[in-house]
């Protein structure tokens, strides 16, 4: 009979051991599973729920009841989604459109700051604004800066996205993948209708790349074959399976989305897509796009989920490059850009950029005081 919120601040221990009729945990499985290693919540949780779990936790703790003094180990606080950016113009009685920097707002209307007059506030379609620089103007008058905003969603403002309709249009992969893409974690980020429909044009590009879209029952495109990968492939594969491994661990869901995008890119220009590689991708993106994923999975011919199947490996090897570019300088300026075998020494670069047209022709009549290699990134002459 205590507060519900007594409840919520131990739920994690009875998740340890939720079917235990005789005790709320075995002290062995605590030991075992404790503490979390990551919580992942909205900032208010701060207080509603990660405090008072604290104290809860510590008084267990005291009480000889839990192995750990903190119940948690690590906490990530994911941003807000805002509703859609708005496009407000201010205009004055006679129609003229006033930038946003030189209006203020006077307890319950607008007025321009060097007239005093009053003016109302408009909302803009979309089309009716362009990008420059760091804020938005006026499609028909690039002198002319709007307001451009995400509020926090809300009935009132009228701006709240029902995720059902997005997934009747759209699809649950598309609505799960672009909340993930729209940026980092931890960002407030406000939402977007074209980003939607940007993910969901990746997706139908991860379909055809494995998928014959022209047949009448589902079957894979000529162009995916049982044959080995040539180098480049397996290093695309690699780098890109490496990479999502990464950005996963490190939480950065929109940056691992990315590789996957040029993972595709490369790919769909390949006349030959062979197997292995569309296998290894498609396990790649399913975390991000389970649905589209499993059917991908049947596609190439297999009958098990593959929710079973272990993460792709590759050759470590393959994630090293033959070669590398490095920026030439002379003094403090680019000339050139010279392609350099990986793990070639200090003299072997700069007999490489040395021998460059570009730079033949810039240290022509000059003298070279000094050459300074920094290993996979630049080589700099200065000359008098």
């Amino acid at each position: 009979t205590m507060p519900q919120w007594a409840g919520s601040c131990w739920y994690y221990l009875r998740y340890i051991d939720p079917k235990n009729q005789e005790q709320p945990w075995a002290a062995e499985l605590e030991r075992y599973w404790m503490p979390v290693d990551l919580y992942v919540g909205g900032a208010e949780h701060a207080v509603l729920h990660l405090l008072y779990a604290r104290f809860w936790h510590k008084v267990l703790f005291d009480r000889g009841l839990v192995s750990t003094m903190e119940p948690f180990q690590k906490l990530v606080n994911q941003g807000m989604i805002l509703g859609e950016t708005e496009y407000t113009a201010y205009q004055d009685d006679q129609g003229r459109f006033v930038h946003v920097g030189k209006v203020e707002e006077i307890e319950t209307h607008y007025r321009e700051k060097d007239t005093g007059l009053t003016l109302r506030a408009l909302k803009l379609a979309e089309e009716r604004v362009v990008k420059k620089g760091e804020g938005f103007v006026l499609a028909d008058d690039a002198t002319v800066r709007v307001d451009a905003r995400a509020h926090k969603m809300s009935k009132s403002r009228g701006n709240v996205i029902n995720p059902d309709e997005v997934i009747a249009e759209y699809g649950a992969d598309s609505l799960r993948l672009y909340e993930m893409f729209m940026g980092p974690l931890e960002a407030v980020k406000p939402w977007s209708m074209k980003g939607v429909e940007g993910v969901y044009r990746f997706l139908g590009r991860a379909w055809r790349l494995i998928v014959d879209e022209r047949a009448e029952e589902l079957a894979l495109d000529a162009r995916v074959r049982d044959v080995p990968m040539s180098v480049d492939q397996a290093k695309v594969i690699a780098r890109t399976v490496a990479g999502v491994e990464a950005d996963v661990v490190g939480l950065r869901f929109n940056t691992a989305i990315s590789k996957l995008m040029e993972c595709v890119n490369f790919f769909t220009g390949q006349e030959t897509r062979p197997k292995a590689a569309m296998e290894a991708f498609t396990l790649a993106l399913a975390p991000f796009a389970p649905h589209i994923a499993e059917e991908l999975w049947q596609a190439l011919g297999h009958s098990a989920s593959l929710s079973h199947e272990p993460w792709p490996t590759f050759d470590p090897a393959l994630l090293k490059d033959d070669e590398v570019e490095l920026a030439v300088q002379i003094n403090d300026k680019v000339r050139a850009r010279v392609m350099v075998p990986a793990g070639a020494t200090n003299q072997e670069t700069e007999a490489i950029a040395r021998a460059d047209a570009k730079v033949v022709e810039a240290l022509a009549s000059k003298t070279v005081r000094k050459v300074i290699v920094v290993p996979g990134k630049l080589v700099k002459f200065v000359v008098g």
